[in-house]
């Protein structure tokens, strides 16, 4: 025994565990010597799997831990060489991590930072990162290391990360958008032949988990509260949207109608030199993009500034490519900044808008029927962008519900009573939005799609998903010639369907079974 009562065995072992997190912490290139590092991955999604297949390219011992079967991905580990534990309980699944003694912890997204796992090796000191972490240490594979340029935001992330990396492929450059828009970063990465520019969507739970990455140029575009039940709050919530532009190098871009993303650029710490440039629907000041006159306009870069600017599209334009409702519009604004930052020209960023289409079920035209416009917009999945949605729209028979987040929408009911001609309310937690609607727009007609066995059995056989479908028939018999039926929930889809793309399929399913 030692003085203090510690065996020399424990205190070897207290030593060794310093020296591993002292190496671990020290590996900042693809070209360390990572061999023989003990990694465990929590979580088999396709960040999971990505983190693990990259770890095992450089020579790790990798062992995923995760919590639900999944063949093909379990089949794919063993190709590579990684090593697996599949438990629904954390017990179980704990006991495994202890086991195998990692020297470094990758979670994926999903995990919350007070999750029993997470939170066993925090205690032991040992390093947990996120995916976006690991690839900020790895982004020198190629002799072509990419800028990165970061986006997040309550809403329109997907979009902006897309036409953003549209416009810089426009300006010739090599650049793919990565991150939480679906091809995790660690893919875009080990591209053998490198990029110019990666255009990252971050999400709050991958913003939770940033480490010290330095993007090229960083957008917050707009902040909401959102994910409230994950975070455990709006003050962490917004600090971890704020990390996004933190040690930025060139551009802060953020919305000057959003006292909050401005607020964040303020307390940033940036690199010298970088600017803030601000985006937003009215005449931009100097070092800022706007819309004058119909016509979206470049402060931010002219040599000029001052006194002159840049047109780059109008809002006709726009309108043609059905993208100009006024937070596409931001979007687009917010993405020819961060496209200008890194030098692409005016020209090609209006050749790249006018040649941009946005995915499906984001504020998606179905069309019309019996003088009813019928709109899909599933990737609302919270008040802000179902405010959004709503906002563009004069007469709406919504339809909205599903897993709230922890989110009161009793103010965006209030704010769009005038505008509502019907409500069809389904999810988990109807009851939730029945309130809200019952105390701000008490006279608005409203139909609740309940899921019990009962009302199941009346949907006849071979139609669209049986809550959607009914939800269509409800809004249909509500809605009147001029009004629009939104889908913009307003909420998270998994408690009745796969994701927020499947309840959209289901909508447009329902909606052409009513022509």
């Amino acid at each position: 025994m030692t003085e203090n009562g510690m065996t020399e065995t424990a205190g070897d072992d207290v030593n060794q565990t310093q020296w591993t997190t002292e190496r671990v912490l020290a590996l900042s290139s693809w070209h360390d010597d990572w061999r023989g590092l003990r990694v465990a991955v929590l979580g088999l999604g396709v960040t999971g799997f990505s983190v693990a297949d990259t770890l095992v390219e450089l020579g790790a011992r990798v062992r995923v831990v995760y919590g639900a079967p999944d063949p093909d991905r379990e089949r794919l580990l063993d190709v590579i060489g990684a090593e697996r534990f599949c438990a629904e309980s954390n017990p179980e699944q704990l006991g495994d991590l202890a086991a195998f003694g990692p020297d470094l912890v990758v979670v994926s997204p999903g995990y919350r930072p007070d999750h029993p796992l997470t939170a066993w090796a925090a205690q032991r000191g040992l390093p947990v990162w996120g995916d976006i972490e690991l690839g900020w240490r790895l982004r020198d594979k190629t002799p072509r290391v990419a800028d990165w340029i970061c986006i997040t935001g309550t809403n329109g992330k997907t979009t902006t990360t897309q036409l953003t990396a549209h416009m810089l492929v426009a300006g010739g450059l090599r650049a793919t958008p990565a991150g939480n828009i679906g091809t995790p970063i660690l893919d875009a990465l080990r591209d053998p032949q490198g990029y110019d520019a990666i255009v990252v969507e971050l999400s709050s739970f991958q913003l939770e988990r940033l480490g010290e990455i330095s993007p090229y140029a960083s957008a917050c575009l707009n902040f909401a509260d959102d994910h409230l039940d994950w975070h455990g709050g709006p003050e962490a919530y917004w600090a971890a949207k704020a990390k996004v532009y933190e040690h930025t190098q060139v551009a802060c871009v953020y919305n000057r109608a959003d006292a909050e993303t401005e607020r964040m650029v303020e307390e940033a710490d940036v690199v010298e030199g970088a600017r803030a440039v601000s985006f937003g629907l009215d005449s931009p000041p100097p070092s800022g993009f706007g819309v004058v006159e119909g016509i979206l306009i470049d402060r931010g870069f002219h040599a000029e500034r001052r006194a002159e600017a840049y047109e780059l599209v109008t809002v006709a334009e726009l309108a043609e490519r059905g993208i100009a409702a006024p937070h596409m519009v931001q979007n687009v604004l917010a993405a020819s900044a961060l496209a200008r930052s890194r030098g692409v020209e005016p020209a090609e960023i209006a050749h790249a808008i006018l040649n941009f289409t946005p995915d499906a079920h984001r504020a998606q035209l179905l069309g019309e029927h019996d003088g009813v416009q019928w709109i899909d917009d599933s990737k609302a999945t919270n008040a802000h962008a179902a405010d959004a949605s709503l906002r563009a729209l004069r007469r709406v028979v919504w339809i909205v519900g599903g897993l709230l987040k922890g989110v009161d929408i009793g103010q965006l009911v209030s704010e769009h009573a005038h505008r509502l001609r019907g409500v069809v309310v389904i999810g988990a937690e109807r009851d939730d939005v029945l309130t809200a609607l019952e105390r701000h727009a008490p006279d608005v007609p409203r139909i609740e799609i309940s899921d019990d066995a009962e009302a199941r059995e009346t949907v006849e056989a071979g139609r669209a998903g049986e809550v959607m479908t009914r939800a269509v028939q409800a809004a249909a018999s509500l809605a009147t010639e001029g009004d629009t039926v939104l889908l913009a929930p307003a909420a998270a889809s998994m408690d009745q369907f796969k994701d927020y793309p499947d309840r959209g399929r289901q909508f447009q399913a329902a909606v052409r079974e009513l022509e």
